[in-house]
């Protein structure tokens, strides 16, 4: 099985390549994702970019390199990284600290396994979000600069990467502060977020919560207390996340599928769950019984979540297109009458999700989360 989805993860990769990834601008030695297939002119001049997306196509392509180590696959990351700073402009960092806290993750991960020269980046992103922490609001990071939300989607992959960078007494009191506030005690799932005022920290009260599940808050939770419970050895890191799992398959999974699915930024939720999921399979620590139980019943999701979308994909020119629900068989895009926009804060989908970079990325990055898991022996 292992060789059955590296072949899979080559095919994935190499749809996005052949029908997203072009030089920015022209210039040479920069490579990045154009953020729709078909594209409209907007696209392909990258005025449209979406900056998170293209931290998960450098994500991926890290997965690609660890998988087989290739010079191409090596150059891609240089040149992707370059890219990105290119058409950044104005620098590493933006307004969005979910943002940010993406791109630093991948960042890291391409200077430790892959010697990719860009330390003042994640030094730049670290500093953002180790500052960005607010004990006098109650706790947390806030979404993005100068406002009252504090949600999961930042604070959980700004956690992992500050732990990931030796500030992990930082790290767990972003995990504990997730553990009490945004944890849903009917479910046992992580909700998106809550505001906060002054006024009403200050009177000992919590922010209005906003409810919303979203998969990936599931997933950066688990990432960031499977890192703790590896690199702290405390149990309760490893308790939450024997909950999550089965708070997921309870809730997210029909027959050990991940259910839902979208385009815009939702194109990317449900496989950065799967990306997580893979990493409890893998790297949780321990020999218990709950301990054993979470490792298997990660991967499985991942196994099945990856089998299903494999199976709905179409074949286009002899390269795959993955559908938006992994249940459902995966529609050809056009350009439609609505094509994904950037509109408060959030990429919103096109008329057939298909068409946004965000869901073939989700695609190869659960293929790439399937092999990890077969490789490990699942």
């Amino acid at each position: 099985m292992q060789e059955l989805w590296s072949q899979r993860a080559d095919a994935a990769e190499g749809a996005v390549v052949a029908r997203h990834m072009r030089r920015l601008w022209g210039l040479p030695g920069t490579t990045l994702g154009v953020v729709a297939w078909p594209p409209v002119r907007r696209e392909r001049l990258f005025l449209r970019w979406h900056y998170w997306w293209q931290a998960h196509l450098l994500d991926c392509a890290i997965d690609a390199a660890d998988r087989e180590l290739t010079p191409k696959r090596r150059r891609r990351l240089n040149k992707i990284t370059r890219a990105h700073r290119t058409r950044n402009i104005s620098g590493w960092t933006n307004n969005y600290y979910d943002d940010m806290a993406w791109l630093g993750l991948a960042l890291e991960r391409a200077q430790r396994q892959h010697f990719v020269g860009n330390r003042g980046g994640i030094q730049q992103i670290e500093m953002e979000l180790f500052d960005a922490w607010a004990p006098a609001e109650g706790g947390g990071i806030p979404w993005r600069k100068k406002d009252d939300f504090y949600n999961a989607p930042a604070n959980g992959p700004a956690a992992i990467m500050l732990a990931r960078t030796g500030r992990l007494w930082r790290a767990q009191e972003m995990s504990d502060w997730m553990n009490r506030t945004l944890r849903d005690p009917r479910t046992g799932l992580i909700v998106d977020g809550v505001h906060s005022t002054r006024a009403i920290v200050d009177a000992g009260e919590q922010g209005e919560v906003e409810r919303a599940i979203y998969s990936y808050c599931q997933g950066v939770t688990l990432g960031l207390e499977t890192e703790l419970a590896v690199r702290l050895g405390e149990r309760r890191h490893a308790k939450r996340v024997h909950a999550l799992v089965d708070a997921v398959e309870n809730h997210l999974t029909r027959n050990l599928v991940i259910t839902g699915g979208g385009g815009g930024d939702g194109g990317l939720f449900n496989s950065i769950l799967a990306r997580y999921l893979a990493v409890v399979a893998v790297e949780l620590p321990g020999d218990s019984d709950a301990d054993n139980h979470a490792r298997e019943l990660a991967a499985a999701i991942v196994l099945n979540s990856a089998e299903a979308a494999w199976e709905n994909r179409l074949e286009v020119e002899d390269n795959p297109l993955f559908g938006a629900d992994w249940t459902r068989e995966a529609r050809f895009p056009g350009q439609g009458l609505h094509i994904a926009a950037f509109t408060e804060g959030t990429v919103r989908p096109s008329d057939v999700p298909e068409r946004d970079l965000s869901v073939q990325l989700g695609g190869w990055m659960l293929m790439e989360a399937a092999y990890r898991v077969s490789a490990a022996g699942f």
